[in-house]
């Protein structure tokens, strides 16, 4: 009996931990991921750089063309999109 209360302070802080900690950092990256996989063309994007522009085109590999002036496009990874500052209308 004794040795199982030696351990009660132990769990106690892990499952803080766990429900301060870890779950909603689990949660946050759901949404980052949810929002990147709902990228579509004609959203205004920032980067994790601070780089503001909007989505030309989505590509299948991970990748994303920004265009950040008339004329000049860059490629940006998916997972560095920070926030989507706004959406387009689907198509219909």
């Amino acid at each position: 009996m004794e040795g199982i209360q030696q351990f009660v302070p132990l769990i106690l802080i892990f499952a803080i931990m766990y429900f301060l900690l870890i779950r909603p950092q689990q949660k946050k990256a759901k949404e980052h991921e949810a929002m990147v996989a709902g990228l579509r063309r004609g959203d205004q994007v920032v980067t994790q750089g601070g780089i503001i522009g909007k989505v030309v085109k989505v590509k299948e590999d991970g990748e994303v063309e920004v265009e950040i002036a008339e004329g000049v496009k860059i490629r940006v990874v998916q997972a560095t999109i920070a926030t989507v500052v706004s959406k387009t209308e689907p198509a219909k």
